[in-house]
């Protein structure tokens, strides 16, 4: 059976790194949102814990529920059902309309649009969303926005910055002319945290960087980071082929010599993105994925009883013409979760 394993040394060396650059652990809120990129919700949630992280992200409140264990405080991105709401979460608020779906006594993170305009409230609409907010005896615990940019070699992260920088000043105005607590401000991702030279805001929340990666333009001076999955596929059957013969679908791998080939257990059913006879990949060990991948299984010079298909995801990245995000994320929740300690 194909499964994922979890290097838990390099997610603790990730996590020390994230930690020394946002301060300390109590700023860093780690996200886990989509199954932890691909790694396991509560796999990743457990070793969070066990290194010191008190604030993790999610998607929704289901999978809140599912950590809060580990959490004393946990922010939910992108869920106004409020089903299964529990008190001691923090539910983002993305747009006006979401204030009037608030449960009384609720802890909520208001968002700002500070340029991206895919999710939160214009800067002007600060006071009107506070009083809205009381109405529902909220409790605004947060204010925080997103970058669009911060990867990237562009003006857009100053920009951004300048937005959120007036946006904290209303909201202090606001705080002061209605008697309120300031709450907590925070705009970081992972590659936000890093560009910072002084981190000075209440807490960063970091996604792909506590999984290994910092996609970026090549040109910022970000530290090296381990990536934490490793996928391995057993195999399933071993063959001889001679020269001449193909392989798979549309036949098209053909053996240039007599050789031994073996299907492995992994394919794109499972979330491992489809290759084709112009995308050459060799797994870490130098053993080549010939052919095209099928949905349940693939094709390998080797047979090894177990094979490592990845242990960085970066290559295969290049080769989709895409981030390393979507290489993990795509992997399905089902496939088996083991700890390497």
């Amino acid at each position: 059976m194909a499964k994922i394993l979890i290097n838990k040394k390099n997610l603790f060396y990730n996590f020390e790194l994230i930690s020394k650059k946002a301060t300390n652990k109590e700023k860093v809120a780690v996200v886990l949102k989509d199954n932890a990129y691909g790694h396991g919700l509560v796999e990743i949630a457990k070793l969070a814990n066990e290194f010191g992280i008190k604030k993790a992200v999610v998607r929704t409140i289901e999978d809140a529920k599912k950590i809060e264990d580990y959490f004393p405080y946990i922010l939910v991105l992108a869920d106004t059902t409020f089903h299964n709401y529990s008190h001691t979460f923090h539910i983002a608020i993305n747009s006006l309309e979401d204030i009037n779906k608030v449960p009384q006594n609720a802890n909520v993170h208001l968002k700002i649009d500070t340029g991206m305009h895919r999710n939160g409230i214009s800067i002007n609409d600060i006071e009107m969303a506070f009083l809205g907010l009381l109405k529902q005896k909220a409790n605004i615990t947060g204010v925080f926005t997103h970058h669009r940019g911060a990867d990237t070699l562009s003006t857009d992260f100053f920009w951004q910055n300048e937005n959120f920088a007036k946006a904290k000043t209303k909201v202090k105005e606001v705080c002061e002319k209605l008697s309120l607590p300031l709450p907590q401000f925070h705009s970081c991702n992972s590659a936000a945290l890093f560009r910072q030279e002084n981190f000075t805001e209440d807490f960063a929340r970091v996604g792909i960087a506590t999984y290994g990666y910092l996609d970026n333009d090549g040109v910022f001076d970000f530290p090296k980071l381990k990536p934490v999955m490793s996928l391995w596929a057993q195999k399933l059957a071993t063959r001889k082929i001679r020269k001449g013969q193909s392989i798979g679908y549309g036949g098209k791998f053909t053996a240039n010599e007599d050789m031994i080939i073996s299907t492995y257990d992994i394919g794109y059913g499972d979330g491992f993105l489809r290759l084709n006879e112009n995308d050459n990949y060799t797994t870490p060990k130098g053993f080549k994925i010939l052919g095209r991948v099928s949905m349940d299984n693939l094709s390998i010079n080797s047979d090894e009883k177990e094979v490592c298909i990845f242990d960085d995801v970066t290559t295969l990245a290049k080769i989709h013409k895409t981030i390393t995000y979507e290489i993990t994320c795509s992997l399905k929740e089902s496939i088996k979760k083991e700890i390497l300690v």
